[in-house]
């Protein structure tokens, strides 16, 4: 055997050797289980809430304006006291509403004196009209029929009169009364028992009626805090979870360190949806639904407009099925083993309506919601059917038996497994070698 040939003999042997190196590798590698965390199925007490934020409002509260236009003298109340219904809170200079009652009783007094003066002349009138006519009808000359005439005018007028008195009389008695009314608005008072939370003027500022703007009309706020509300706005998702009564936890800015109880008492029927949103061509713009919850026991110096957020309980369960919520993925028939196809047929066999007509158009893949069971070191996709959310476990209607071990994480470990991959549990986890339920 030449040398060339020898060299070229153990070359390709060397090619040989690398090349099994590589498969080997590559074997080995492809044999190498995915590191997942694992857990065992199991009951827990589950509780499905839904989280709003919004601001503490009273029961009721009244904004107090004036009436009447004139200069504040006096205010009687302080932001934050707390005031009985029909308490004297603010006065008005009064001045001049003092001179137009005088000037309407002065007025409504020469009109009744003109109403006496004209039903005297009515009388008058009316007694001349009669003398006239009985002349008349005794036919003598004493009385023309020319006289008879004017006598009829004299009282005709003189009635005309009287009625225009009594009317001159009725409008200044009115002007009497909306005088003396005007007077008495310079003297604000309580419409409410509550507490003043909103006072914006001061002594020498000038009141004015809310006939334009009721902001700049606005002199105090008082709010009932009898009964203390926390307005909150819940999303259209989940605002249809909601039902009257619910209970509720209450958080307070103000008092970090304190949790107050409540009741739902109050969902809308109508969506909160500015005018910008209802012109916006943006249709998939999501809408909120005012929910007001009445607070059990409200602190004594709760304020409105605190800001605070509830977590209103819509459902619970106890000793229920469950599996961590970062467990349940979605995959398509298409990525499932055969086992898990069959097992995704027998679970949705029965309730699956007819399939549509082609229409020619792609059919969407079908996906199906399920969590990956580990069985003797393999994650097979199972379909599974859960019920209520907690905050970090859904409950399991079925598809799963307490103590299965299933993979929950991580998140992206779940989003890239595949079908019947060899998985391994992460250290001081479960290794998820027992049988299959």
């Amino acid at each position: 055997m030449s040398r060339r040939t020898k060299l070229m003999l153990l070359a390709g042997i060397a090619v040989i050797g690398v090349g099994g190196v590589i498969a080997l590798s590559a074997s080995a590698k492809s044999k190498k289980a995915t590191e997942v965390r694992l857990e065992a199925v199991a009951k827990r007490d589950l509780t499905s809430s839904v989280t709003a934020s919004g601001r503490i409002e009273a029961k009721r509260t009244v904004d107090v304006t004036a009436d009447i236009t004139g200069r504040i003298t006096h205010i009687m109340v302080k932001e934050g006291d707390m005031v009985r219904e029909g308490q004297l809170l603010l006065q008005i200079d009064p001045f001049q509403y003092n001179a137009n009652l005088k000037r309407a009783e002065a007025l409504l007094a020469s009109s009744e004196a003109g109403l006496v003066q004209a039903r005297a002349n009515r009388d008058q009138a009316q007694r001349t009209l009669d003398r006239a006519k009985e002349l008349e009808r005794s036919g003598t000359s004493l009385i023309s029929a020319e006289q008879v005439e004017t006598a009829q005018t004299s009282y005709e007028v003189s009635v005309a009169n009287f009625t225009s008195a009594q009317a001159q009389t009725a409008q200044a008695r009115a002007g009497v009364q909306e005088a003396r009314d005007n007077l008495q608005r310079t003297r604000l008072f309580a419409p409410i028992a509550g507490r003043v939370v909103r006072l914006p003027v001061e002594v020498g500022e000038v009141a004015v009626p809310g006939t334009f703007s009721r902001e700049n009309a606005l002199l105090m706020t008082i709010a009932d805090l009898s009964v203390v509300l926390a307005k909150v706005r819940v999303d259209e998702t989940d605002v249809v979870r909601l039902t009257h009564g619910d209970s509720v936890r209450i958080t307070i800015d103000a008092y970090p360190d304190t949790s107050f109880t409540g009741r739902v008492t109050m969902i809308s029927n109508s969506a909160q949806i500015s005018g910008g949103q209802l012109q916006s061509a943006q249709a998939d713009r999501a809408v909120d639904f005012d929910v007001e919850i009445t607070l059990d026991k409200p602190p004594a110096d709760i304020r409105p407009d605190l800001s605070a957020t509830a977590r209103i309980v819509t459902d619970m369960r106890k000793q229920s099925l469950s599996i961590p919520i970062i467990a349940l993925t979605v995959r398509q028939h298409s990525e499932m083993s055969g086992d898990s196809a069959q097992s995704v047929a027998l679970a949705t066999s029965g309730d699956r309506p007819a399939a549509p007509k082609d229409t020619g158009a792609a059919a969407k893949p079908k996906e199906t919601e399920g969590v990956f069971v580990v069985t003797n070191g393999v994650a097979r996709f199972r379909p599974v059917k859960v019920g209520i959310a907690g905050e970090e476990y859904f409950e399991v209607v079925n598809g799963l038996a307490e103590g299965d071990t299933i993979v929950a994480g991580t998140y992206q470990a779940i989003r890239d497994l595949k079908d019947s991959t060899k998985v391994r549990g992460a250290q001081g986890g479960p290794q998820g070698q027992g049988g299959t339920r």
